[in-house]
């Protein structure tokens, strides 16, 4: 059993090594996300025992690439964030099993070795919608070829209205969605990521809302649905209204 350590504390990286060593695993250790990311391009690991809190790429960040990546291995997060939300958002990212530091080293084999046996996770689908192209397995968005940066939770908030496939979905799914079971429903992270995302897009127009119901991504392709959303002025003025009519919370009124 091949093993990824990803732990930036050196006495503790070292400490979990030997143990699975011991257990004759063959174990890497990287001290941080972006090592690990490199490491995770070019060995086919059968686990990774991931911390949270890694110096640059955060360790959600590579829970995420690992959990969107076609046959990849399994994760155990290994971490002092012990607290039921950050157990379940761990869970959620993609990580297979969790465990708090301290760690009983007997029980941290012992679970690496009921994820060995379990079957690898099958690809997730490349969503599209028109010219724009989603890609969980690589985390990268396109429109008409050229790559869109965005953040983790406008990516999220994204995806949940391509796999709508042009059905509106409203802001409380969202927030169920793309944020946890703790967001505020009054918040107005919604409008605004919603916003960043329009203009990320580089076509507001795009994401429509439908008032007192919520969002519906349309194809930029379709010059017929953009005709019906009005150009120019109309377009603008759209936009601008846009931003007022789910009201203040975010929520849909």
């Amino acid at each position: 059993m091949r093993v990824l350590v990803v732990e930036d504390e050196p006495w503790l990286a070292e400490a979990v090594q030997t143990t699975l060593e011991r257990a004759s695993m063959s174990v890497d250790v990287a001290p941080d996300g972006e090592a690990a990311l490199e490491r995770l391009a070019v060995v086919d690991y059968d686990a990774v025992v991931l911390d949270r809190d890694l110096p640059g790429v955060h360790g959600d960040d590579v829970c995420a690439a690992i959990a969107a990546t076609p046959d990849g291995p399994a994760v155990l997060m290994l971490t002092a964030a012990g607290a039921l939300r950050d157990r379940v958002g761990g869970l959620e990212l993609g990580a297979d099993d969790y465990l708090t530091k301290p760690v009983e080293f007997p029980e941290l084999v012992a679970r690496l070795r009921s994820l060995a046996r379990r079957p690898r996770r099958a690809a997730p689908p490349v969503l599209r919608c028109g010219s724009l192209r989603w890609d969980p397995f690589r985390h990268e968005v396109e429109r008409s070829g050229r790559h869109v940066r965005l953040t983790r939770k406008e990516f999220a908030v994204l995806g949940v209205l391509l796999a709508a496939e042009g059905g509106v979905v409203s802001a409380e799914h969202l927030l169920e969605k793309a944020w946890d079971e703790n967001a505020d429903p009054f918040t107005n992270s919604v409008r605004v990521t919603i916003s960043n995302l329009r203009q990320r897009l580089g076509e507001p127009w795009m994401i429509h809302t439908v008032p007192g119901v919520g969002y519906r991504l349309l194809p930029d392709t379709d010059t017929d649905t953009h005709a019906g959303t009005g150009t120019g002025t109309d377009a603008a003025a759209r936009t601008r209204g846009d931003a007022s009519d789910v009201g203040r919370t975010g929520l849909s009124r």
